[in-house]
This record gives structure tokens, sequence and C-alpha cells, in this order.
């Protein structure tokens, strides 16, 4: 039996011979072909191929359309066929649910025997593409600034205080500043560590200073 395919690419003339390459061999055979993600789709949910082949840069672009149709589930597996070689698009087509990333300078001898190996569920990077995706996904991500970091120094000493109990009148005098002044700074302190109160703000601190 045929693999069944849905293609989508916004230029006639590549698309046609496409069609042609793809099915000439009779291994192949093209359910539905379409200029854009919204035709992707909705070719998918019609025929429910076995692969949803997608150019990457049609209007409505290609990961787009690879995510819904990952999530409906329309098709048996999904593939991107693209000139681009950057790492973000191939990260970006593989967490859509792509498992195929073909570029397309290949031959259709090659773009064949690439399609049979993802009908059957097996994923296909160039060798030279997974490499640098796997450098990219392996490089150490850096550290997210805890919030309590982002404090200004007055801040910072303002929520000292309220750690160890003391209300706004006796940090404004504390400081020599003005009551007025001290609730501004805890309305800036309370977005910055996302509490909802001072309780919360006292516990966070405690949390991070603890044995300061």
């Amino acid at each position: 039996m045929a693999i069944r395919i849905v293609l989508a690419d916004d230029h006639p003339i590549f698309r046609d011979g496409l069609v042609h390459s793809i099915t000439e061999t009779g291994e192949f055979e093209v359910a539905g072909v379409g200029a854009s993600a919204e035709d992707a789709v909705l070719l998918a949910e019609t025929h429910r191929p076995d692969v949803a082949l997608l150019d990457m840069s049609m209007p409505g672009g290609g990961v787009a359309a690879a995510q819904a149709i990952s999530r409906a589930g329309t098709a048996r597996h999904i593939a991107m066929l693209t000139v681009s070689e950057d790492d973000r698009d191939v990260a970006a087509a593989l967490d859509a649910g792509a498992i195929g990333y073909v570029l397309k300078g290949v031959s259709a001898g090659e773009l064949r025997r690439i399609l049979g190996r993802i009908a059957r569920g097996e994923a296909h990077v160039t060798p030279a593409l997974a490499a640098r995706i796997l450098r990219v996904m392996n490089a150490p991500k850096p550290r997210e600034k805890d919030p309590i970091e982002t404090l200004t120094k007055r801040e910072e000493e303002i929520l000292r205080r309220v750690a160890r109990g003391l209300s706004n009148r006796e940090i404004a005098d504390e400081l020599s500043l003005r009551e007025k002044t001290i609730k501004h700074y805890m309305t800036e302190i309370l977005d910055k560590l996302h509490a909802r109160n001072r309780v919360e703000a006292a516990i966070i601190a405690h949390k991070a200073w603890q044995g300061d």
C-alpha cells in the first residue's frame, strides 16, 4: 500500500515538481496539496495522511501548522521541508511535533528514502544539524536571577526590617524617612518578590537570608 502524503508549499513550480518526484515510483500517494498553514491543517484533517510534509516559510508558517496538526493528531507523522539550516528553526520544528527536518537541496531519491523512514516513525535530521542542535540543547542555561537579588540597597534595608517584624512607622523612624516613603518602597518590594503581603515578603526574606 502506498504511503499517503499531504504537501503544503507556497511555490507552485517547486510544489508540482515535488509531487512528481515523490510519486514517480508508485511508493507514495500525494493525497492533497496546499500553499499555506491553513491549507495544511485542513488537508491533514481531511486525508489523515501517513506524513504531512510542510514548508517552513509558507504563509501562516510551517511551525504553526505542525503544532496544530500535532495537537489534532490528524497526521501520523510530520516533516518539515525547508532551506533553513538555522538551529532555532530546527528546534522550533521539533518542538512543534515534527520528526523530520528535510533540506530542499536533497535529491528526489534521497527524499523518498527519508519520507519512507519518517512514515515508519523514524526521526530524520541531517547529522550536521543534529550535532548543532544537541550542542544547543546541552549548553548550560543561564541561572535565573532570584527576585530578592533585584532589590536595591534601600529596598533590602527595608525588607530586612520587615523580616524583623517592624511596622512601616518603626522602619521610617530607624531610617529617618517618611512613613509614606516606606509604603512606596513596600509596594515596589512586594511587586519584585511577587509577594501578596508583607508577611509573605518576610518569609521570602527569612529563607533567602537565613544565616546572615
